[in-house]
Formats: structure tokens, C-alpha cells, sequence
């Protein structure tokens, strides 16, 4: 495998095949296995981050995403920065249970915290 390769990769670029994914897995000693996640139960989905996040699922982050013209959904880095950047205008109490836990893993899955958050 390329260094080009490896690059995108780390960063998570979806030109990489999965293939390419499963050779840096089994370099690394990782397991990658596929399950359907809509047919567990949302209490079995604890930190499980979607590829693509919809904004119609998430009623405060559709309102601080305002400004995504042509497009339903965000990446996960996408709107945990969006989240991150525009979090004094939320309202932490009105927030749904359900997008509490996407934020939650959101941080978790990504590695970024910050102290409001």
C-alpha cells in the first residue's frame, strides 16, 4: 500500500476503498465487521456515529446549519464543528435525548472535546 494511501486513510477521505481499509485493519491487528445499525435497538447503538448525519434527524443542528445550501446531510466531522462552533446558541435543555447521545459520540468517536461541550 502506498504512503498515499496511508495518508488518506488517517484522514478519513472517502476515495479509499475498503478494501484498502481492510489491509491497514489487519496490519494494525483490527477487525472490521459490518452490522446492520438500524436493526439493533437504539440503547445497543451507545456510541455509534452515522457516515452521514441527516439534519432532518437532529432539529438543532438543522437550525445552526442554516447556512449548508444543497445538501440533507453533514459529515460527522462536519457537524460536530458545527456543533463545537455554534454551541451558545443552543439550548441545552431542549435538547432530544437522541441528539444529546450523536453529540456525545460525536466527541468520543473523534477525539475532540471542549469544556461547554
Amino acid at each position: 500500500m502506498s504512503r498515499v494511501t496511508w495518508h488518506r486513510i488517517e484522514k478519513g477521505e472517502p476515495s479509499v476503498t475498503i478494501g484498502a481499509y481492510a489491509s491497514a485493519a489487519m496490519v494494525l491487528g483490527l477487525e472490521i465487521g459490518i452490522r446492520n445499525a438500524l436493526a439493533t435497538k437504539p440503547d445497543e447503538r451507545e456510541g455509534w456515529i452515522p457516515a452521514r448525519v441527516r439534519l432532518a434527524e437532529y432539529p438543532a443542528l438543522k437550525q445552526l446549519a442554516w447556512q449548508v445550501q444543497g445538501s440533507d446531510f453533514l459529515t460527522p466531522r462536519e457537524a460536530l464543528s458545527i456543533y463545537e462552533r455554534n454551541w451558545r446558541h443552543l439550548d441545552e435543555q431542549a435538547l432530544q435525548d437522541h441528539e444529546r447521545s450523536l453529540i456525545d459520540a460525536l466527541r468520543s468517536a473523534l477525539g475532540e472535546h471542549r469544556g461547554d461541550l
